[in-house]
């Protein structure tokens, strides 16, 4: 069987499918019962669940590590043209993923510098979580979301032109949208 290389031009799908492996890591190595780098950049609540074995709580973390490998194939998928269906379903999954990335980076961003500028305060337990939200968690995932929205636009742009992709990406990163201002307003998310 030979192997297919992506085409020249193919790093922002390559990109997003890496920082979807890479923050899958932390996911397992906390699921399989270590809480190595959590205690100093999580909330000490999670940090309990996982110490304590909490039975969702793991299986929440054994979900998000395959929800973020999920994440590393749809980056590959976006690397090269697809058939119709899977080009609609990648361009509509890439333009949600960057939407609620680059959103939930951003709210840790902003976050933090309005506690770090003092216009806010942050909970005794969670100040010195601060610093890992503003300048670790927050860039980390508007990076990913920045690695999925030019992995998705390059996907429309060259692989795909036709407007129907272009359309579910747009339904994608709109969805996206809608549910981030949702969460967010009803504090859920």
């Amino acid at each position: 069987m030979m192997i297919k290389l992506s085409p020249a031009g193919a790093w922002p799908g390559l990109a997003a499918a890496a920082w979807g492996i890479v923050f899958a890591v932390p996911s397992f190595v906390w699921a399989a019962g270590s809480t190595f780098g959590a205690r100093s950049t999580v909330s000490p609540s999670l940090v309990r669940l996982a110490e304590d074995r909490v039975t969702w709580f793991v299986a929440v973390l054994w979900l998000t590590g395959l929800l973020k490998l999920v994440g590393a194939l749809l980056g590959l998928g976006l690397t090269r043209r697809r058939g119709p269906r899977a080009g609609r379903l990648l361009t509509f999954c890439g333009g949600g993923a960057a939407v609620l990335l680059v959103w939930h980076g951003g709210l840790f961003v902003a976050h933090g510098l309005l506690v770090e500028t003092g216009l806010l305060s942050a909970a005794p337990d969670l100040a010195d979580l601060t610093p890992w939200y503003l300048y670790l968690w927050g860039p980390w995932f508007i990076t990913g979301g920045l690695a999925f929205a030019t992995a998705t636009t390059r996907y429309v742009r060259h692989l795909d032109p036709r407007p129907e992709p272009r359309r579910y990406g747009t339904a994608g990163a709109l969805g996206a949208l809608l549910l981030s201002l949702t969460s967010t307003a009803t504090g859920i998310g």
